[in-house]
């Protein structure tokens, strides 16, 4: 199977905070002419400012944009697994690729209770479930035989990995290794190659909104057997990400970079990151050094 990227696409707001859907369509379409597909409400989405409304007609905007050129996968994932499961299924009736559910936030679970939450939306839908693995963010870790027995549902295709440890990232890939039909999908935008070099199906990058051909080329480098283009393009995604991140919380310096580009995308919802003229002026000096403005 080829490898697929997937951009964790930003959303768009106006300067009231309401959602701008015709800017967040025409970074659909940069994605889509690009060779990306789109993943909408997760974590580079502000997903955690949007309301449950906004959420379902966000989704229906992305996929009308999209229009079946590429793969959509919309997260569902809350707190509760009663209002995970209503956005799920709101999602299937939409029509989405795939509906990724991170991991619960501030309610500590055990693995137990996320085998529970995973398995009642999973059973709920027809569209396949990607399990979301980012436990700095949500303080909860689906551990490796965690990942196991979820795999065994048949209809849980694959998780997210976004917590960063290669580690962590290996074990998946074990399970990917050992159980058909599961994929893994790696996170962090500095092991995208590494992680399709050991097996991972494709990354969902943040990082892409601000490089998204970088991002498209290390995926047809690889596929197509050029190494060196692949490892050329990685260490340019890589190195970019890491004097980006520098600044500041790696969501919000993807926004503001990519603002930078394209004032259209807006600010993110407060009591998100407020621009600093400082902050900006190190930003555009980067985004110069890699010809992004």
């Amino acid at each position: 199977m080829t490898p697929q990227a997937f951009v964790a696409l930003v959303t768009c707001f106006h300067d009231d905070e309401t959602i701008n859907y015709e800017a967040t369509r025409a970074q659909v379409r940069r994605q889509v002419e690009a060779g990306n597909n789109i993943m909408c409400a997760g974590t580079n989405g502000d997903f955690t400012a949007l309301t449950f409304e906004e959420k379902v007609r966000l989704t229906k905007e992305v996929v009308d944009e999209v229009g079946g050129r590429v793969k959509v996968i919309v997260n569902a994932g809350m707190p509760a697994t009663f209002e995970t499961l209503k956005l799920a299924r709101e999602f299937d009736r939409i029509g989405v690729d795939g509906i990724a559910v991170i991991t619960p936030f501030f309610i500590a679970c055990t693995q137990d209770g996320l085998i529970r939450h995973f398995s009642t939306v999973a059973d709920a839908v027809e569209t396949p479930v990607y399990l979301y693995d980012i436990p700095a963010r949500t303080h909860n870790h689906i551990e490796p035989e965690t990942a196991r027995r979820l795999a065994g549902h048949g209809n849980i295709a694959g998780i997210k990995d976004s917590g960063g440890a290669k580690e962590t990232l290996e074990a998946y890939l074990q399970v990917a290794r050992d159980v058909a039909g599961f994929e893994v999908y790696s996170g962090p935008d500095h092991l995208v190659l590494w992680a399709l070099q050991n097996g991972a199906a494709g990354c969902i990058s943040g990082l892409g909104n601000t490089m998204p051909h970088v991002l498209a080329d290390i995926l047809k480098a690889y596929s197509r057997g050029d190494l060196a283009e692949a490892e050329k393009q990685q260490a340019t995604f890589a190195a970019f990400r890491t004097e980006l991140y520098a600044l500041g919380f790696a969501p919000a310096m993807v926004k503001r970079a990519l603002y930078l580009q394209d004032a259209s995308v807006g600010a993110s919802r407060q009591p998100a990151l407020l621009p600093d003229r400082e902050q900006d002026l190190l930003i555009g000096e980067i985004l110069k050094r890699y010809n992004l403005c």
